[in-house]
């Protein structure tokens, strides 16, 4: 590709900002056009709400229909975890013959989930020749498209097991509340019980990894449990009673014939000990991979969706998922 890419950054929150920071960085992609219903955002310019601390002369809107009238390529969608949330919101960008990158982890890998949905959303892109596809750190890459790397190198691969630790403490407020730090247990629990607790995407990955490993589930079994604070722990945004919600532990289970196959285990809570990202793949031969410290979620997810926008334009039209492109870094200037 010898031109620019043009780009509408549609949802301007944490993840959103993040992402256009790094757009900014990349030679031959231009931002053209801002999405966002935030009153507080809507008016004023892109480059100041997502902390470049210039103007770009964006200025952010309400009226999606008539930003998505801009002559673009590609628009980046990040407003919401699931994904009949966004279905009309998918559905306006391709009606637009724009191709989308979203990070809703729903749309990672939805064909389990939202089998409907994604026939639907995979038929209108090859309709109006778009790529659709959903991408983030986790899910994505760290818990499902990185174990599918790592199995080119196994014979046989008969069981996964992937465990990630993350400090919530070093995180942004949101990510702090999504994981309940603060909490009392029983608080805790009450919003486990109503969905509003809980990192979504693990079922996704576990998902991902059976199709493409040719393991078969009978079901996906998720878990998710408190981490209590022993002590009084304190972040840049809130402080935990000693007795209180740290955060979370859950888990995905993939199950066979009553056997685990797969079990994706996330430990996100203040305070955490020794951050780290480690897949265990069991089968011929064994193979171990660990990343001490961990991936940084919010500046990787910024990564891989912005080095994937090059990739859709070699990728054929319908909804797509991370196993489909040939994930690679860039540096923002086209051969």
């Amino acid at each position: 590709m010898s031109r620019e890419i043009r780009v509408i950054q549609y949802g301007v929150g944490s993840i959103g900002a993040e992402i256009v920071r790094l757009l900014l960085e990349k030679q031959d992609v231009c931002l053209v056009g801002a999405i966002d219903s935030d009153p507080a955002k809507v008016g004023r310019d892109l480059g100041w709400i997502a902390g470049a601390a210039r103007d770009l002369g964006v200025n952010i809107s309400d009226k999606t229909t008539e930003v998505l009238k801009t002559k673009a390529d590609v628009v980046v969608h990040c407003t919401s975890s699931h994904l009949a949330d966004v279905e009309q919101q998918l559905l306006q960008c391709i009606d637009a013959g724009l191709s989308v990158i979203s990070t809703c982890e729903e749309l990672a890998y939805p064909f389990r989930r939202h089998p409907q949905l994604s026939e639907k959303l995979d038929a209108e892109a090859r309709k109006h020749g778009v790529v659709v596809l959903g991408i983030g750190i986790n899910p994505g890459f760290l818990m499902d498209k990185l174990v599918l790397t790592l199995a080119s190198a196994c014979q046989r691969v008969n069981a996964v097991d992937v465990t990630r630790v993350v400090d919530a403490g070093c995180r942004r407020l949101p990510l702090q509340k999504k994981v309940g730090a603060g909490l009392r247990p029983n608080e805790f629990s009450k919003l486990v019980t109503a969905g509003k607790i809980k990192h979504h995407g693990l079922p996704e990955s576990a998902a991902m990894i059976a199709d493409f490993l040719q393991i078969r589930l009978d079901e996906i079994r998720e878990t998710i449990r408190p981490v209590i604070a022993p002590v009084r722990l304190q972040t840049g945004f809130l402080e935990v009673q000693p007795g209180h919600v740290a955060g979370i532990h859950q888990t995905a289970y993939g199950i066979s014939s009553g056997q685990e196959k797969i079990r994706l285990k996330l430990k996100m809570y203040v305070g955490a000990e020794k951050p780290m990202d480690k897949i265990t793949l069991h089968g011929v031969p064994d193979l171990q991979f660990q990343i001490s410290g961990g991936i940084h979620g919010d500046l990787a997810t910024a990564a891989v969706v912005v080095n994937s926008i090059p990739l859709l334009f070699d990728t054929r039209p319908g909804l797509r998922t991370s196993p489909d492109i040939p994930m690679r870094h860039f540096s923002g200037r086209f051969e």
